[in-house]
């Protein structure tokens, strides 16, 4: 009795967490506007809040840009709204939406550069496109590795079970008590 409450407390957590990956990803294939329109809204925030000071978010960001020759999430006007843009004298846009083939400043790989022209040198199309595309194309991918992990989890619910089971009750009331 003791031994199936213990197996039953332990394991519990671990149900309910591969029930809730499994519906997740379910949901998620089904809510395709819903998951677009929040990574909108996240990607937008962090545009506003650019700071160029090597975060994380901003070189993954910065990467996108780059290698996927995009400006933006749905432009290069979405960096308008950046918090330094808005508040600076100069001319700055994104170093990493930065069009090769066109004239301008110098090339860097992330933060803000300053334009010489009114108009900065940089990719007239927006990055959603490409990150649809991209997830699109790499979809099957995505969906093998969050099976692969739902099925290590289930892996390791077996094993913990076989645990639980081979614990042996032992019998502590010969043991003297002091």
């Amino acid at each position: 009795m003791r031994l199936s409450v213990m197996a039953h407390v332990s394991l519990q957590p671990l149900i309910h967490s591969l029930c809730l990956r499994l519906t997740t990803g379910q949901g998620g294939a089904l809510s395709q506007k819903r998951l677009k329109h929040e990574m909108s809204s996240i990607i937008k925030r962090m545009i506003t809040n650019y700071s160029g000071q090597n975060k994380t978010t901003e070189h993954a960001w910065d990467f996108i840009q780059r290698t996927m020759n995009c400006c933006g999430w749905t432009g290069p006007g979405n960096w308008s709204e950046n918090l330094l843009i808005k508040n600076s004298t100069q001319n700055l846009y994104s170093c990493s939406c930065r069009n090769d083939s066109l004239p301008g400043s110098e090339v860097k790989q992330f933060g803000l550069c300053e334009s010489l022209s009114a108009q900065p040198p940089v990719y007239a199309t927006g990055c959603i496109t490409s990150v649809e595309k991209w997830l699109l194309d790499n979809c099957g991918i995505i969906l093998g590795i969050c099976v692969g992990v739902a099925v290590l989890e289930l892996l390791g619910m077996i094993l913990s079970m076989c645990l639980c089971k081979s614990v042996v009750q032992e019998d502590y009331t010969k043991v003297p008590k002091y």
